[in-house]
């Protein structure tokens, strides 16, 4: 079934439940403005059918369409014939035909906007319409106190009922949303931050560090010979070292850190507020933890990590070239025989943690 077929279902169940409770409330309004009429017994008949019978039928008929979408949008102008006939029967009298029309209405606008408002509208006259073919044209201006209350548990209940409905349609679209939001920022393999993202959040950590003048650092990390585990022990092997990777990311850095995949077998890390001497550490355990990883799959495989790491300088003139500094030592690290740390500052001790390269 296609998106719009199952868009048609959606709307046929939601309308459901409210064409049930409103047709029924209907039927109580109706039927207590008709009885002074003194109806003959078709019209009893008609009035039972369409309160208490169609609501299912309509939805029944809906399910089994081959477009339920649009069999729906019939329901709902038959749902608005169906109105305007009963203000004919029940002689335009005042706050039963105002009720009527008013809460078909809202259903109306509550589904479709003003386009719909109008289709329901001429489908309400053209039930006027029939309404005053079928009956003498007549007009009663008193409404009895005995239709007055039984024009109440509509105007009280079908609102709330309505306005429940289309809270609940507001939350799960707000849900969808978010969580399709957070779908199209994120990894599918990896679950971290997908490039973009992360390059959004690498914006936002150089604009705090300007407004706060504090330090912070970035990683950039390279699994070493990726192409080669790929090749030599296939695809599936190179998605599980890679979500290993991103499963230690995820286990071993800070809450406010941000790590994502900035593409292939490159990852990367924001670390705010943290020393890159300290950034330094943390990656090098990073590297020894991943280098002693052992694969059930693949006793074999074996893989380590190149590091490249640049501080926040306030004499960036962009975040581009605070990440352009992260990817030159990672470079670096790569060039002078992988599995290491190289840290873009010439401020760090010069007796480094071991495979920890400073350039």
């Amino acid at each position: 079934m296609g998106n719009t077929g199952r868009k048609g279902l959606s709307l046929a169940r939601r309308l459901y439940t409210s064409r049930v409770l409103g047709l029924v409330l209907g039927l109580l309004c109706v039927s207590v403005s008709m009885y002074s009429l003194d109806p003959p017994l078709w019209v009893w008949a008609l009035m039972l059918f369409n309160g208490l019978v169609w609501p299912h039928l309509a939805y029944q008929l809906a399910r089994r369409a081959r477009v339920p979408f649009h069999a729906e949008h019939r329901n709902l102008l038959i749902d608005a014939f169906f109105g305007g006939f009963w203000v004919a029967a029940m002689h335009f009298n005042p706050l039963p035909a105002a009720t009527t029309i008013s809460m078909m209405a809202m259903n109306n606008v509550a589904i479709g906007g003003l386009r719909f408002l109008l289709a329901g509208s001429a489908a309400q006259l053209l039930g006027v319409g029939v309404g005053l073919v079928v009956f003498a044209p007549a007009f009663i201006p008193q409404t009895t106190p005995a239709q007055m209350y039984a024009c109440f548990p509509l105007l009280l209940l079908y609102p709330l009922a309505l306005g429940w409905i289309c809270f609940r349609q507001a939350y799960t679209l707000g849900v969808h949303k978010r969580e399709l939001l957070a779908l199209s920022r994120t990894d599918s393999l990896t679950g971290l931050l997908n490039h973009g993202a992360w390059k959004d959040q690498l914006e936002i950590a150089f604009q705090r560090c300007i407004r706060q003048k504090q330090g912070a650092a970035i990683a950039l990390i390279d699994i070493d010979h990726f192409k080669a585990i790929n090749d030599t022990y296939g695809h599936v092997a190179g998605d599980i070292v890679l979500r290993q990777l991103s499963k230690m990311l995820k286990q071993n850095l800070r809450a406010t850190d941000v790590a994502g995949r900035y593409g292939g077998d490159e990852f990367c890390v924001i670390l705010p507020e943290l020393p890159l001497f300290n950034a330094a550490q943390a990656m090098e355990a990073l590297r020894e933890r991943f280098a002693t990883l052992g694969y059930e799959q693949n006793p074999a495989l074996k893989v380590s990590l190149s590091i490249g790491l640049a501080a926040y300088d306030p004499a960036h003139p962009d975040a581009t070239r605070w990440l352009s500094d992260a990817d030159q030592a990672l470079y670096e690290a790569k060039a002078s025989g992988r599995n290491r740390v190289i840290c873009n500052c010439d401020s760090l001790p010069k007796q480094p943690l071991l495979g920890l390269g400073v350039r």
